[in-house]
This record gives structure tokens, sequence and C-alpha cells, in this order.
């Protein structure tokens, strides 16, 4: 039976989630975050961008979320790799977060994992 306890998201770039990544595994609870590029209503997907890099997004089990091309969105759900090798992250949150400076959010989160990787040191010592 499958647990109904959501999983938290780890924060991710959409750089990140390539082949070689650690972090580009099937199932993987991850938080995402990326410029709406293009929106299917009929079919519900989305694909958001950050820079060079992009991902498509299965928005079905959203609710009261309307998406707007261009505006800023963060997405937190599990990671599905087709046999192809194509990533789609199956989206259980979702939130428009225009006016968050991307550029700032990727400083941040290295300097969270930066912290996370001195706490843990500090704990095997």
């Amino acid at each position: 039976m499958a647990s109904s306890t959501l999983k938290p998201g780890v924060p991710v770039t959409l750089q990140e989630l390539e082949p070689s990544s650690e972090m580009f595994k099937q199932g993987a609870s991850l938080r995402v975050t990326g410029i709406l590029q293009s929106y299917d209503v009929d079919s519900a997907f989305a694909v958001i961008r950050d820079g060079s890099a992009s991902l498509k997004v299965d928005t079905q089990h959203l609710r009261d979320i309307t998406f707007r091309s261009n505006s800023t969105y963060q997405f937190i759900g599990e990671l599905l790799i087709r046999p192809n090798g194509d990533a789609i992250l199956q989206a259980r949150v979702g939130r428009n977060v225009d006016g968050l400076d991307l550029n700032l959010y990727q400083q941040s989160l290295i300097i969270r994992r930066q912290h996370e990787a001195k706490l843990l040191s500090s704990r095997r010592a």
C-alpha cells in the first residue's frame, strides 16, 4: 500500500536535473522553480524554464492555481523518469512566485547546502 505521507521536496535548480545528477532519480521528491514557458490546458502539462534548462510538469492534481506565461512558479512533486530518459515532475503543490529573484534564490540554495554539509560533518565528529 502506498504511503499517504507527503514527502518534503528537496530544493533543486533546473540545471541540476540532468541524468548524471544525484537528484535525477525515479520518485525523488523535489522542489523546482522556473518561469512558465508553456501550459496546455487539455493535458495539464506545463513547461518551466530557468536559463537553458527546462522541465515538463504534470499539473493535473493541482487546484486553485492560474497559469500565466512568463510568470515564475514553484512546484513540489515526484520525479518520473520515462524509459527514453525524459523527466516529468508530477506536481502535488504549485504556486506563483512572481517577484522571486531566481539568481538570489539559487545563491541561497548554495548557502543552505554548505550549512547542511557543515552541520552533518559536525554531527559525525
